[in-house]
């Protein structure tokens, strides 16, 4: 049962009867998260959520539920459950931002859309197959060709006709993830001291630059917004970043904050360090053949030195490790690997697609 049960029952009438506008639901939304003493408010006054929720039950129907696939509703999901998880991060602002943190009432409605959508991302893979694997051989396998794969379509075009003005296009999608990199990493490194626990926390502190903002790598994402005069804050370009990359995103706040989910985790770790310098060296082709400068193409950089390095600790002294420890569950590891992929692909389509329709409105100025 939907933890919005009353939604629920009224959800044909809505569908039939509403003109859905994401954008007013969206902001509505953005004035209850910042409502004080929200629960209390809407016991006394159900009605001051009643509009959204008749938005959210529709766009949950239409995403997940009746095969449309419709993209404004993706977008609008991801979008709701990515403001709710961004509150279990800090962000240096206003401290009453955060006043609705634990509200009961936002945890029912990432339940709600998460319940949903995971069911739906679940449904793209073969769970089956993956529980009668060998989940060792099955990484092993999967790091060897994922580490250097073959050009795709999109990559050539990356590399060889990408502009400066989609570079920059690029760059501000990117900064999405860039400049607040990580974030999802330590919230898993607590617990019991062990091998594993220690090699994610040497990640970790190398992502984090060992402790110095001058190296950390969302200062080196910065620098490249900053070559180009490009808005250097968090979030800054939000409304470009596609719904498939709110996905990743929202996804990692969801197996990260469950422990349940740590194989899954440390499996799509795994895939995400291990294919990340392959995907680097297309941006840095592309900043080459552009002849931006160094700086231009920084964060690339340091990412393909130190990620090859984290992908192999990931690799034999995380995963592998793991399977041994859970050989039961290990097949969560490969779960989380191949839905990493498989959302990963889809969220870089979605880029490339973004940047094409630069492009084309810059050839039809």
């Amino acid at each position: 049962m939907s933890p919005l049960a009353e939604v629920e029952a009224k959800s044909k009438q809505i569908k039939e009867k509403v003109s859905v506008d994401y954008h007013l639901a969206e902001q509505q939304f953005i004035e209850l998260l910042t409502t004080e003493n929200l629960d209390e408010k809407l016991d006394a006054q159900p009605s001051q959520k009643n509009e959204f929720e008749q938005t959210l039950s529709v766009a949950i129907s239409a995403a997940y539920q009746n095969g449309t696939g419709d993209d404004a509703a993706h977008r609008f999901l991801q979008r709701i459950l990515y403001r709710i998880n961004r509150l279990n991060l800090f962000w240096y602002d206003d401290l009453r931002h955060y006043i609705n943190e634990r509200s009961p009432y936002l945890h029912k409605v990432r339940d709600q859309i998460e319940t949903a959508w995971q069911q739906w991302e679940l449904r793209q893979i073969d769970v089956a197959a993956l529980q009668q694997l060998d989940v060792k051989q099955a990484l092993i396998e999967r790091a060897a060709y994922d580490l250097d794969p073959p050009l795709s379509e999109d990559s050539r075009y990356i590399r060889e006709e990408m502009s400066e003005a989609s570079y920059r296009h690029l760059l501000a999608i990117g900064s999405f993830e860039g400049l607040v990199e990580s974030s999802h990493l330590p919230r898993i490194l607590g617990g019991a001291a062990n091998a594993v626990q220690c090699t994610l926390m040497r990640v970790f502190q190398e992502e984090y630059g060992n402790g110095r903002l001058s190296r950390k790598h969302s200062t080196f994402f910065a620098q490249m917004l900053n070559e180009f005069g490009m808005n250097t804050k968090p979030e800054g370009y939000f409304d470009l970043v596609p719904w498939e990359l709110l996905a990743c995103s929202n996804n990692s706040y969801l197996i990260s904050e469950r422990k349940r989910y740590f194989l899954r985790y440390n499996g799509g770790l795994t895939y995400f360090e291990l294919s990340v310098p392959a995907a680097f060296r297309n941006y840095v082709a592309a900043a080459q053949r552009l002849g931006l400068s160094n700086a231009a193409m920084s964060y690339w950089e340091v990412h393909i030195r130190e990620d090859e390095r984290h992908g192999r600790w990931m690799l034999d002294d995380v995963a592998l490790p793991l399977a041994e420890m859970y050989p039961n569950d290990s097949w969560e590891l490969v779960l989380g690997y191949d839905q990493e992929k498989l959302m990963g692909d889809r969220a870089s389509k979605a880029v490339v697609q973004s940047i094409r329709a630069v492009e084309a409105a810059l050839s039809n100025s």
